[in-house]
């Protein structure tokens, strides 16, 4: 059996201290690696073009476009030169490129569509994670199982993956965000299509690289863009792709809960305002929807957290050309 085309991509952003220790860890495996210099501003370019890995190709972003932006790029290249699996690799140093044979294993035999690592099953390497960065990885992977409807994986954020060309060619990657999103976006698209997602278990290594990512950024604009995905998903899969029982308990609670709490409010605030107690009926009416809504919601979360992709190479969509 002819051994797949592994394809590393590098997404650099101002790692002109760290990426060339980076190209010369990738293991003979790889075949292609390619850095995609996102308009970087210290030496990233000058760096780049002094390693002398035979592998290495480049891709120059004219603008600073984010490291989802960076990763689509690196994706269309390595597809171009006919990659079966393509990796994606951080240019800061923090993942370690010997546990690369374990990231892409469940992608190469068939048993997942999507891998990625996960630093949460390994007690030293969540003593050794910053606490403010676990507390935060904390809770938006609870966030990120919600909206992508992958409730067996945990440290979404984690940026080592591997995916398969076969699931890339599936997507629509117009659809990916091109910034910090990147990750969770990707996850939501790959619900979507039906995609198997694996955890592979590995540490962390944190050394002096600084993160670009802006917490007061991140507080701004996530709660947006993970109400939109989980829209987005539930609308293609649910509505589009199929029409389950989840469907059903979505468009009954949802206008329960909002019928029965906008009501119950505009009539409390009328008893306030005028003095009077609300009649039991009123009271009743008010409270049926919301228990109802509740209830159908609750529902439609355990039935989503059941219905996960169990079988890899199933994807729901005719294969594509990427955009």
């Amino acid at each position: 059996m002819t051994a797949p085309h592994i394809a590393v991509v590098i997404p650099c952003f101002n790692v002109g201290r760290h990426v060339e220790s980076v190209v010369r860890g990738i293991p003979p495996m790889v075949r292609t690696i390619v850095a995609v210099d996102d308009a970087s501003v210290d030496d990233t370019a000058a760096v780049l073009d002094r390693c002398e890995d035979s592998r290495l190709v480049v891709v120059r972003q004219p603008r600073n476009g984010g490291v989802g932006s960076a990763m689509l790029a690196g994706y269309r290249e390595a597809l171009a030169r006919g990659a079966d699996i393509c990796v994606k690799v951080d240019g800061d140093g923090q993942m370690d490129l010997t546990q690369l044979p374990a990231l892409v294993a469940p992608v190469a035999s068939g048993d997942a569509d999507f891998a990625k690592g996960n630093r949460f099953r390994d007690i030293e390497a969540l003593a050794a994670m910053p606490r403010v960065r676990l507390l935060g990885n904390g809770v938006l992977s609870f966030l990120t199982k919600l909206v992508s409807g992958y409730w067996s994986i945990f440290d979404p954020t984690n940026g080592y993956t591997a995916i398969s060309a076969v699931t890339l060619r599936r997507m629509d990657l117009a659809r990916i965000a091109p910034r910090y999103f990147f990750e969770t976006s990707i996850l939501i698209e790959l619900n979507i299509q039906g995609a198997v997602v694996r955890d592979v278990e590995m540490g962390a290594r944190y050394g002096d690289e600084k993160s670009q990512l802006s917490v007061g950024r991140v507080a701004a604009t996530f709660p947006f863009l993970l109400a939109r995905g989980l829209w987005r998903r539930f609308f293609w899969r649910y509505m589009i792709r199929d029409f389950t029982a989840v469907t059903v308990c979505v468009l009954t609670g949802v206008p329960a809960l909002v019928f029965g709490l906008a009501f119950g409010g505009y009539h409390w605030w009328l008893s306030v305002a005028s003095g009077h107690t609300a009649s039991a009926g009123t009271v009743l009416l008010a409270a049926l929807p919301v228990i109802l809504g509740s209830q159908c919601l609750l529902t439609a979360f355990v039935l989503d957290i059941v219905q996960q992709p169990a079988r890899a190479g199933q994807g729901a969509r005719p294969e594509r050309t990427t955009r």
